[in-house]
C-alpha cells in the first residue's frame, strides 16, 4: 500500500458510498481526513444521496477545519475543494490524495503529491 494515511476528495467519496462499497477505505488508510471545503460539497449534496447520509456518522473520517492553499496549487485553478485536499497532502507528506478530477491529478504529479482515483482504490481493496 502506498500509504497508511489518506486525504478524500468529494467524487471519490460519493462514488464509494453510492456503490456501497465505501467500507473499503478504513481496510486501505489508517486515517482518512476530509477537508471542510470537501465535507460541505458532500453535504450540500441532494438529502436522498448515500454520502450526505451517512459522511456525519463514520467514525472512521475526520474532518478537518480549512486548509492554507499554497500559490503553487493556486496557480492551477482548481477550486476549493480539489486545492484543500491536495494543499493538505502537500503539507502532510504522509497522505495519499484521493482524486479524480483530471487537472487535480496533473497537479498532483506535477508537485510530487501521492495521489489515487477511485478505481485506484478499488483495484488496491481487491488485492
Amino acid at each position: 500500500m502506498p500509504s497508511e494515511h489518506a486525504v478524500a476528495n468529494a467524487s471519490p467519496l460519493i462514488t464509494l458510498f453510492k456503490s456501497g462499497q465505501a467500507d473499503i477505505l478504513p481496510g486501505l488508510f489508517r486515517d482518512i481526513v476530509v477537508p471542510s471545503a470537501v465535507w460541505i460539497e458532500v453535504m450540500n449534496g441532494p438529502a436522498s444521496d448515500a454520502a450526505a447520509q451517512q459522511l456525519p456518522s463514520i467514525p472512521w473520517i475526520t474532518r478537518i477545519e480549512s486548509v492554507d492553499v499554497p500559490a503553487r496549487i493556486q496557480a492551477w485553478d482548481l477550486g476549493a475543494v480539489e486545492s484543500e485536499v491536495l494543499a493538505y497532502a502537500a503539507q502532510h507528506s504522509t497522505h495519499l490524495a484521493i482524486v479524480d478530477d483530471g487537472a487535480a491529478r496533473r497537479c498532483a504529479r506535477t508537485l510530487g503529491i501521492g495521489v489515487i482515483g477511485t478505481l485506484g482504490l478499488v483495484v488496491l481493496a481487491k488485492r
